[in-house]
C-alpha cells in the first residue's frame, strides 16, 4: 500500500504552520481579553460572519463525516446524504426561530437557558448528561475514527494518532473560542479544498477504469455502475431500511435528529451566541450553503470506494480482522490512490476536520462544566481569571478521558466492520427526543412548567432504552405492513431508530402537555421567555438565500428520490 512520501509531508507540514502560527497570531493579538471567560469560551462580539460559518461547518464535519459517512456512503450510497442535506434547511429554521430567542434572552450556554426557563435541577441534570454525551459519545468517536484514518493513510501506530490528534487539538482549544472561530475559517479551506481534489481524483480513476477520462465522465459511470447506490428514499425491503427508513428522512425523525443538533446544542449554537442577530444568521446561512456541498466532499468518495472496491481495488486494505469488509476503511483506501502532493493534501484536509471538530468539543466540554456546573454549584464567587484557568484545565482532563476511552472500547464500539457515523447518531437519539421536546415547548409555550421539562429530560432518555429493548420482549411484526417494523440479522423485529426517536418526541410532547395542565391547575407558575414578533423578522437577501437553498435541495431530492 502507497504511504505518504516525503512531498506530502510537506504539504501538510505547510498546513500545520500556517494553521499554528495564524491561532498564534490571533491569540497574542486578543491576549489582553484572555482573562474574560466570556470572550474565552464564546469570543464576544468577535467573529465575522464567515468565521462563524466556517466555524459551524469545521466543527460539525469531522471524522464521523470523513470516515463515518465516507464508510455508509459505501454501504448504503447517497441516501446518507440526508444527513446533510435536510442540516441545510434546518439551520435556516435555527436561524429564523432559534438564534432570535438565545439572543434577545442573552442566553450563552444551552444548560442557562434550562435554569432561566425553568429551573436549577433541570439545566444541572442536562448540564453532566451533555458532558456524559459530548465525552463518551462524540469526543471519543471522533477521536478513534480520526485515528482509525490516519493510521490507514501513514501507516503509524493507532495508538499514536490518536496521542497526536489529542495534543495538536489541546494546543488550539487552550486559545479558546475566538482562537478556534479564526483557525477554523482556514480548517474549512483544507477541508473543502482536499475534500474535492479526493473526490476529483476518485471519479477520474472510475471513469479510466472504463477507458474515459474527466471527473463528469466518472460521475455518469458511477451512477449506472452502482445505480443502487444512487436513491435517497429507501423502500422497507432495502437492506438499510433501518438506518434510514423512507420517508421517515423527510416527515419525522430525522428533523428531531438535526433540530436537535443544530438548534438545541451547545457545541453548534456556541459559535454564533457570541455575536448579534444579524451576524449570527449571515453565518449560520452561509453555513447552510456549505452543507449543500458535503456530500461532494464525504459521500460520492465513498460510493466511489464501492464502485473501485467491486473492480478489486482494495481487496485487503478494507478487510477486518476478522476477513470482513470495514466500511469506515473506505475513505482511507481511497485516499492511499492518490498522487504524491495531492495525498499530503487530503491528508491535511482530513486532519483539518478531525482536529477542529476535537476542538471546538472540547471548547464546549470546558464551557458547560466552567459556567453550569462550577460556578453554579461548586464556587459561585470565582474570579473571571480562575474560570478561564478552569476552562483551560477541563479542556485538557477531557481529552485525557477521550483519549482513554478511545483505547479501551473505541474497536470494539466503532471497529470490525461497524458504521461509525450510525452509531454516533443512534446513541445520541436515546436523548435528543426528549432535549428537542423541552426546548421547543420552552421556546413557544410559556405554560411550559420546570416538572413537565424534567419529565422531558429522564422521560424520554428511560422510553427511548424502553423502545430499543422493546423488540426483546414483544413481537413487533404486527408493525412490518406499516414500515415501523423489520427484521434485522438475528429474525427479531425492530424499530428503526430514526422513528423510535418520532415516537419518543411524541410522547415526550403528550407528557408534557399533560404535566403542563396539571400544574397550572395546582397553581404552579412557569418562567416564560422574552418573546415579540419583530425579532423573526428577516431581510430580503437572507429570504432570497433561503429559497434558493431550499429549492437546491427539492431539487436534488426530485433527481434523486
Amino acid at each position: 500500500m502507497q504511504k505518504l512520501h516525503t512531498s506530502d509531508y510537506i504539504v501538510f507540514l505547510v498546513y500545520f504552520v500556517i494553521v499554528s502560527a495564524y491561532g498564534y497570531w490571533i491569540y497574542n493579538r486578543k491576549k489582553k481579553l484572555s482573562a474574560d471567560s466570556k470572550d474565552f469560551f464564546l469570543a464576544e462580539g468577535s467573529l465575522t460572519w464567515w468565521a462563524i460559518g466556517a466555524s459551524l461547518i469545521a466543527s460539525n464535519i469531522s471524522a464521523e463525516q470523513m470516515i463515518g459517512m465516507s464508510g455508509s456512503g459505501f454501504k448504503m450510497g447517497l441516501a446518507i446524504s440526508t444527513y446533510e442535506w435536510m442540516a441545510a434547511v434546518t439551520l435556516i429554521i435555527v436561524a429564523v426561530f432559534f438564534i432570535p430567542v438565545y439572543l434577545k434572552n442573552k442566553i450563552y450556554t444551552m444548560p442557562q437557558f434550562l435554569n432561566q426557563r425553568y429551573n436549577g435541577t433541570v439545566a444541572m441534570i442536562m448540564a453532566v448528561f451533555w458532558l456524559l454525551l459530548y465525552i463518551v459519545v462524540n469526543l471519543m468517536s471522533i477521536l478513534y475514527l480520526g485515528a482509525l484514518a490516519i493510521s490507514g493513510i501513514t501507516g503509524f501506530d493507532i495508538y499514536l494518532c490518536i496521542f497526536m490528534l489529542a495534543t495538536f487539538s489541546i494546543f488550539i482549544t487552550l486559545g479558546g473560542m475566538k482562537v478556534i472561530g479564526y483557525t477554523d475559517v482556514i480548517q474549512v479551506f483544507f477541508l473543502v479544498l482536499g475534500g474535492l481534489v479526493a473526490t476529483y481524483i476518485a471519479l477520474n480513476l472510475v471513469a479510466e477504469e472504463a477507458g474515459q477520462v474527466g471527473m463528469l465522465n466518472g460521475f455518469t459511470l458511477l451512477r449506472q455502475e452502482a445505480s443502487e447506490h444512487f436513491h435517497m428514499i429507501f423502500k422497507p425491503e432495502n437492506d438499510n431500511y433501518m438506518d434510514l427508513p423512507g420517508l421517515t428522512v423527510l416527515v419525522g425523525g430525522m428533523w428531531i435528529t438535526n433540530l436537535n443538533y443544530w438548534g438545541c446544542n451547545q457545541y453548534i449554537t456556541q459559535r454564533a451566541l457570541g455575536a448579534d442577530l444579524k451576524t449570527a444568521r449571515s453565518g449560520i446561512l452561509f453555513a447552510a450553503f456549505l452543507k449543500l456541498l458535503m456530500p461532494v466532499i464525504v459521500v460520492l468518495p465513498g460510493i466511489a470506494a464501492y464502485a473501485l472496491h467491486q473492480k478489486g481495488y482494495f481487496a485487503t486494505e478494507m478487510l477486518d480482522s476478522k476477513g470482513l469488509i470495514d466500511v469506515n476503511k473506505a475513505y482511507p483506501s481511497l485516499l492511499n490512490l492518490l498522487p504524491v502532493g495531492m495525498k499530503g493534501l487530503a491528508f491535511a484536509a482530513l486532519t483539518a476536520a478531525i482536529v477542529a471538530s476535537l476542538a471546538g468539543k472540547a471548547n464546549s466540554i470546558a464551557t458547560i462544566f466552567t459556567l453550569d456546573i462550577y460556578k453554579k454549584a461548586i464556587n459561585k464567587e470565582a474570579s473571571e481569571t480562575r474560570l478561564v484557568w478552569l476552562g483551560k484545565i477541563s479542556v485538557i482532563v477531557s481529552m485525557f478521558l477521550a483519549v482513554l476511552l478511545s483505547l479501551l472500547i473505541g474497536e470494539k464500539l466503532m471497529g470490525e466492520g461497524k458504521q461509525g457515523f450510525q452509531y454516533i447518531q443512534e446513541y445520541t437519539g436515546f436523548v435528543s427526543p426528549g432535549i428537542f421536546a423541552m426546548f421547543i415547548l420552552g421556546f413557544f409555550w410559556k405554560r411550559t412548567t420546570s416538572n413537565a421539562a424534567l419529565f422531558a429530560t429522564i422521560g424520554g432518555f428511560v422510553l427511548s432504552l424502553i423502545f430499543k429493548v422493546l423488540p426483546q420482549f414483544v413481537d413487533l411484526s404486527f408493525l412490518a405492513s406499516t414500515g415501523f417494523s423489520k427484521a434485522n440479522a438475528e429474525g427479531i423485529f425492530e424499530i428503526p431508530f430514526l422513528d423510535r426517536m418520532g415516537f419518543v418526541f411524541i410522547l415526550c410532547i403528550i407528557g408534557m402537555s399533560i404535566i403542563t395542565n396539571i400544574d397550572q391547575r395546582r397553581g404552579v407558575k412557569s418562567n416564560g421567555l422574552e418573546i415579540d414578533r419583530s425579532m423573526f423578522k428577516l431581510s430580503p437577501s437572507f429570504m432570497a438565500i433561503s429559497l434558493l437553498i431550499i429549492g437546491i435541495i427539492a431539487a436534488l431530492y426530485t433527481v434523486f428520490w
